[in-house]
């Protein structure tokens, strides 16, 4: 029997969770995990897509249609979590992004919640919010990370 082992590079964006975003409990609030998947977003369109980041200022729109958390392990205040950020789904109008977020201050990494959005590209109008295709600068700095799973 073969086994194959496939590598999915991934954009990382590295954070250190503060005491702010736990609760009175001590572990992280579960909505923190979802401002994280934005905050890894917003980091790889200044560094990868820079165009498109401009572009928000003018008709451009990148809407969040869905979006996801599934928790295994908590985390806590001073912990180092690492949000690794691939893209799942492309589309006409559309991208998805699968977010792993690992505990890297372990010994080993500790998977500790895997989750994902879809966003919509839009351009705003005098009459709302119409769907126009992925930007060609946004396909291309993500096509590195198109995940194999």
């Amino acid at each position: 029997m073969t086994t194959t082992t496939t590598t999915t590079l991934t954009y990382t964006y590295d954070h250190l969770v503060t005491l702010e975003e736990t609760n009175l409990v001590g572990n992280v609030y579960f909505t923190n995990y979802l401002r994280w998947q934005g905050h890894c977003r917003e980091r790889f369109l200044a560094e990868r897509a820079p165009g498109v980041l401009r572009a928000l200022r003018d008709e451009l729109a990148l809407v969040t249609v869905s979006c996801h958390c599934d928790y295994f392990s908590e985390l806590y205040a001073m912990d180092r979590v690492g949000i690794r950020m691939s893209l799942t789904a492309s589309g006409d109008h559309q991208v998805g992004m699968g977010f792993d977020y690992y505990r890297t201050n372990a010994a080993v990494p500790q998977l500790v919640a895997r989750g994902g959005q879809t966003v919509a590209c839009m351009r705003r109008t005098e009459r709302g919010l119409r769907p126009v295709p992925v930007p060609d600068e946004l396909l291309a700095a993500l096509a590195p990370y198109r995940s194999t799973v």
